[in-house]
């Protein structure tokens, strides 16, 4: 793989500014944001006053615990535009959850919010290892999800060229790639998978294609799948982190030279880690729960935003930003299996570790009497489509899980291409406990 290290003079100054600039910079910019919400946003002023606090008892970054949180319910009980803190009219542009689970989450953008968006984003490229000049191939999906148009004003901001592909058709995204010869990719890493799947099924060589580095979100993905995906493709892999609530993706990004974890932009948005259960804050270095408050947004302020995914904050290593440790599930993804706690993302580890079957998998939760099962599908790999092969890697994996993540599960291996294809993010657990 190539070194793909920015040149330090091309980063924001912001970025390497000692860290008693920065937090300075966030407390005018906090106290500037808490104010703004209490004083545009109805929900805003009766939960600070029903708690008790205003916006002019924030004199330094620790008082902001004393705030309520914000949850995403909160935006499915003011929809659609309840919680703009700008007149609609001052809205430039909307995006929307699908509302697969009630009424969609609906977040607005003012013409500013627009710009700062496109700036974290081309800086996250950056941060990646893309130039200006560049060929990036944009497989996120387009319309009412961020992904698309997040990462495509951002490719557009970096001065790189953005080939808007979004997803599906994935026979046309490998040929797009083969002759358009981007340098770089952004696509959720399930999809990346099918990707690579398509190069296996045209012939063609993953290693010999354009592509240097990809950069993935919208989904947790493991260590395991980078390495996967980097051996096959000899280019790098970094995260992009990003949510709607707060922004879309460009919340914050792994440095290509380090890979140790996103970098928040900490001149945008304040982290901090919770207790899931108590809500105490955490100090830095403790696993919890992310919570986020942004810092410069004027279409939908959020006031510490329960984001429900699981990390730890770290100290700043190639920018002077916190870090976050890779989010490896979330509170509300996690299985309670039979008093165990699982994430999908420790059952896809142990499927990349067994030999015999694809990357590809699918969690099917169960009862069985009056006990939950858990079954995993996985596929054979194509050299392994024998019945011995099938049994001794469904016998590995299921050893595996129980080793590794304690529970017992059934393993069905099924032919390759047995395990239904994402076309975004992927759906890795069906549960079926409330049914039959």
């Amino acid at each position: 793989m190539k070194d793909l290290t920015p040149d330090r003079a091309t980063l924001d100054p912001i970025e390497i500014a000692s860290i008693d600039e920065i937090r300075a910079l966030q407390l005018e910019r906090l106290k500037w944001s808490v104010r703004h919400a209490y004083d545009n946003v109805p929900m805003y002023k009766e939960r600070f006053e029903a708690a008790g606090v205003h916006p002019d008892d924030l004199q330094q970054l620790s008082d902001l615990a004393k705030f309520p949180f914000t949850y995403k319910n909160d935006l499915r009980d003011n929809y659609p535009f309840g919680l703009f803190a700008v007149p609609r009219d001052q809205i430039r542009r909307v995006h929307a959850s699908s509302g697969t689970t009630g009424k969609p989450t609906v977040v607005g953008y003012t013409e500013t919010d627009l710009s700062n968006w496109a700036d974290l984003v081309a800086r996250s490229l950056r941060a990646s290892g893309v130039r200006p000049g560049d060929i990036v191939h944009n497989a996120y999906g387009y319309g009412l999800f961020t992904g698309g148009l997040g990462a495509h004003y951002g490719i557009e901001r970096l001065g790189a060229t953005v080939v808007p592909v979004s997803g599906g058709m994935t026979e046309r995204q490998v040929t797009l790639i083969q002759d358009f010869e981007p340098k770089a990719i952004m696509v959720t890493p399930s999809y990346m998978l099918n990707i690579l799947e398509q190069f296996h099924k045209q012939g063609l060589d993953p290693r010999e294609s354009s592509l240097q580095v990809g950069v993935f979100g919208a989904e947790p993905w493991t260590d395991s799948m980078r390495k996967e995906v980097e051996d096959a493709f000899d280019m790098h892999a970094v995260d992009i982190y990003g949510l709607s609530e707060i922004m879309g993706p460009g919340v914050a990004n792994e440095c290509v030279e380090t890979k140790d974890g996103p970098v928040i932009w900490e001149d945008h948005f304040l982290p901090e880690i919770i207790d899931p259960e108590s809500g105490e804050v955490l100090p830095d270095g403790e696993l919890g729960e992310l919570v986020f408050t942004t810092l410069t947004k004027e279409g939908l302020p959020m006031i510490r935003y329960r984001t429900r995914d699981l990390t730890r904050l770290l100290p700043g290593t190639a920018r002077t930003m916190r870090r976050m440790e890779k989010i490896t599930g979330r509170s509300d993804d996690m299985i309670i299996l039979r008093g165990v706690n699982v994430f999908p993302t420790q059952i896809e580890e142990q499927v990349l570790a067994t030999g015999g079957i694809t990357a590809h998998f699918q969690i099917e939760l169960y009862k069985s009497g009056r006990m939950d099962g858990m079954r995993v599908y996985v596929e054979a790999a194509e050299d392994s489509t024998d019945e011995a092969s099938k049994t001794a890697a469904a016998r590995m994996l299921t050893k595996r899980i129980k080793d590794v993540v304690g529970v017992s599960t059934e393993i069905i291996v099924g032919d390759p291409g047995a395990v239904a294809r994402s076309q975004g993010k992927a759906q890795r657990v069906v549960d079926n406990r409330g049914k039959g």
